[in-house]
């Protein structure tokens, strides 16, 4: 079995808390993502604002940092006159801000009682994200898996070299794109990742194949340490975990929206959620087995300081030593 960064926590605790949105955390602070590169925006023009950012959530008590790397492709960097290495460069330093980010948080030794040293997960996001037309969110792509293996290889070969813990595949709408991922990694020996899908509903994938198919095809791929859902409205987290869980033996990750739904034609969010709901549904997803969960959009530090709380106080830690 491939050994697992997550694996030294799993063996002190029954949860592992991730953080929360990078880039509707960023618009908040007044950050104009208005833009292809999305998140990846910052690296260019403001980094100390992501560094900020990843700071803030590990404060809050996440154990695990997602890179800015969402949206950086070298296909992506290239349309803004970025040749190969300029834009690998700024896809080293999403990894290096996070690195940064945790070195400042585990230097002042109070940040240290009760914790594990946070890990750095850099993010891999979907062929889809790379379109920036919101295919992420419907798959069909039209590509087979060696297509979406030639695409993704060039940068799972720099965020590997990065010096991050392990690669965070996010947003997946369709069990090719998964799979292809998965067949890649035994081309970086010692990688680890998770695969985390998008969802429609509390049974399928935003391509809408059911979601128990598609972890089920993955079990046998050791590399892939986590499986799991992201960018999914919370109200269909329960009956995904329980889907998961039935069809897999990995650890299951959920980190879904906030719960407001998006206005395309005003651009405007509505919805009024409570960091103090958002951690009474993470009680839930843990009771249904699963053992790692943050936010995603228009989730925020108060989000994941909520989940620490509650898990602070009802999940007793295991007799492993800190």
């Amino acid at each position: 079995m491939q050994n697992s960064p997550l694996d030294d926590f799993f063996a002190q605790r029954a949860l592992v808390i991730l953080d929360g949105a990078l880039a509707t955390e960023l618009e908040r602070r007044g950050a104009d993502l208005n833009d292809p590169l999305w998140s990846a925006k910052l690296l260019i023009e403001r980094p100390e604002l992501i560094r900020q950012v990843h700071l803030d959530y590990f404060l809050a008590g996440a154990d695990v940092a997602t890179t800015s790397s969402y949206q950086a492709t070298f296909e992506a960097f290239a349309k803004r006159g970025f040749d190969h290495a300029a834009s690998a460069q700024l896809m080293r330093d999403s990894v290096r801000l996070a690195v940064e980010a945790r070195d400042a948080f585990w230097a002042e030794p109070a940040h240290r009682v009760g914790r594990k040293q946070p890990i750095i997960a850099a993010s891999v996001g979907p062929y889809g994200a790379m379109l920036a037309d919101g295919s992420e969110y419907r798959g069909h792509y039209g590509l087979g898996e060696e297509a979406l293996m030639d695409f993704h290889r060039p940068r799972l070969q720099v965020l590997v070299e990065s010096g991050a813990d392990l690669l965070a595949c996010e947003t997946i709408p369709c069990l090719a794109e998964a799979r292809a991922i998965a067949r890649l990694l035994p081309e970086f020996p010692g990688a680890a990742a998770w695969i985390s899908f998008s969802c429609r509903d509390g049974l399928h994938t935003s391509q809408g194949e059911l979601l128990a198919d598609c972890v089920a095809a993955l079990e046998g791929f050791d590399q892939v340490v986590a499986v799991g859902v992201n960018c999914t409205a919370p109200e269909h987290i329960a009956s995904l975990v329980d889907q998961m869980h039935a069809h897999t033996r990995k650890p299951i990750l959920v980190y879904p929206n906030s719960g407001e739904h998006y206005d395309a034609a005003h651009k405007q969010w509505h919805g009024n959620p409570s960091a103090s709901h958002f951690a009474e549904q993470a009680r839930g997803w843990h009771a249904r087995g699963a053992r790692l969960i943050g936010g995603c959009c228009r989730t925020g530090p108060d989000d994941i300081a909520a989940v620490r709380q509650w898990a602070a106080a009802s999940l007793p830690p295991s007799n492993a030593s800190a």
